[in-house]
């Protein structure tokens, strides 16, 4: 941990020295970061999300995920609320689940075993991202954002079928004999919004930390590079896949980083678990082998439909 330290604070420094060296490429990577997430991103997400939280707040969610709630504790051996959190993840998008297992948490629903469980296939980005944003405004293919969506959904349920006997501790944090959020109609305007401009800030951050990584991408080929800024960021990097690969190699590698997340999203994520103590290591391996699975299935997709 502390080798990472000393390597985040020397590239920190670094990117301040290239920022004050080269200010208008910075600016200018910014902006890009600022109009991916304008034009491609918020049309997308923003309604999306205000609708989904005015079916949270009205109790339609918990409802419709009762049928889901025993098969989902016997197959993952976790708690009936996995079955609320998944949908409401593949509903919702990145960060939501995970802001939810830690709140369970929090409330005494959930052990930490359970939380740590329940993030191998309850982190998951939402339809209008993949399908709106990626399948038609970036690879221009519906087909392809359903393909994308539904190899993430899979991906998410198989991967959790690899960490059902996971064994930690099994404290809890609290104990509650309700767990109920209510909020105005406002209330759920002003979250969506500040959720929506979080994740501006945080994809306009992650476009100027690949700028700083320029002079090592410029060494790989266009493809590689591609990729590489969608382990940085997915958003960019799925921008990029879509321009240096065709459809039968771009929708499974865009699987790929799209289940993965990308470090900004696992950044997201992981700030959330801290509540669960989640171990750095262990989520990333979670998404990582999620993105692997992702990439299987829609390569399979792929060669079929294409």
């Amino acid at each position: 941990m502390k080798k990472f330290n000393i390597f985040l604070s020397l590239f920190i420094i670094y990117l301040i020295v290239c920022i004050i060296l080269s200010p208008n490429r910075f600016i200018t990577a910014m902006l890009d970061g600022v109009s991916v997430w304008t034009f491609n991103v918020l049309p997308s997400i923003l309604p999306f999300m205000i609708l989904t939280s005015a079916l949270i707040q009205l109790g339609f969610m918990e409802k419709v995920s009762k049928p889901f709630a025993k098969p989902f504790s016997k197959i993952y051996r976790t708690s009936p609320h996995s079955g609320y959190v998944f949908l409401l993840s593949i509903l919702s998008g990145y960060p939501i689940g995970s802001k939810m297992i830690a709140e369970l948490y929090k409330n005494g629903k959930i052990s930490q075993n359970d939380a740590y469980k329940m993030s191998s296939f309850c982190s998951n980005s939402g339809p209008m991202f993949i399908i709106g944003s990626v399948g038609v405004s970036m690879l221009i293919s519906k087909t392809a954002g359903y393909i994308l969506f539904l190899a993430h959904i899979i991906s998410a349920l198989i991967n959790g079928l690899f960490y059902r006997n996971l064994k930690y501790s099994e404290s809890y944090l609290a104990r509650n004999d309700k767990y109920e959020q209510t909020a105005s109609f406002n209330d759920i305007i002003s979250s969506s919004i500040q959720g929506i401009l979080n994740i501006a800030v945080i994809i306009a951050l992650f476009f100027v930390v690949t700028e700083g990584f320029a002079p090592i991408l410029n060494l790989l080929p266009n493809g590689s590079s591609s990729i590489f800024k969608g382990i940085l960021e997915m958003t960019q990097g799925c921008l990029a896949v879509s321009k240096a690969y065709n459809l039968r190699w771009s929708i499974p590698i865009c699987s790929f980083l799209i289940s993965f997340g990308g470090i900004s999203t696992l950044i997201q994520s992981i700030v959330l678990l801290k509540k669960v103590n989640m171990p750095l290591w262990l989520f990333t391996l979670q998404k990582f082998t999620q993105g692997v699975i992702a990439f299987l299935v829609a390569l399979i997709f792929t060669a079929i439909i294409f």
